[in-house]
């Protein structure tokens, strides 16, 4: 392709769709709802925080319990679960002295698991 061809090509605009662009605003995503999805997406952005995830998938487990997975130090398991806990995608119970941490609900199995399969195309 010679210049003045490809500054023609350049040149060339999109006039745009036939969607009704009043009802794609309309339904759009508020601004708080848009970082809110873009903060949850930050922390699944980390491969610890991934693996702690899909390690709670399979079993609710303690921190000692995750520190032998995933070959951590307590510190730093326990730093990336108040990140996740803070960011409700998993949750804790408390039996005596010992913290039991599983995903908060359906719906991050649902994400995790429907993201997993989407980046491995099943």
């Amino acid at each position: 392709m010679d210049n003045v061809t490809a500054t023609a090509a350049c040149d060339d605009t999109c006039a745009g769709t036939e969607a009704d662009i009043t009802e794609v605003k309309a339904k759009l995503v508020d601004d708080t709802s848009a970082s809110e999805l873009a903060d949850l997406f930050k922390a699944l952005g980390d491969p610890t925080r991934v693996k702690i995830i899909h390690a709670l998938l399979q079993s609710e487990l303690c921190v000692h319990d995750l520190t032998q997975v995933l070959e951590m130090g307590q510190s730093a398991v326990s730093h990336q679960l108040r990140l996740l806990r803070n960011m409700r995608i998993v949750k804790r119970r408390k039996v005596g002295k010992t913290v039991f941490y599983s995903l908060d609900d359906d719906h991050v199995e649902q994400l995790f698991v429907l993201t997993l399969q989407h980046l491995r195309h099943e």
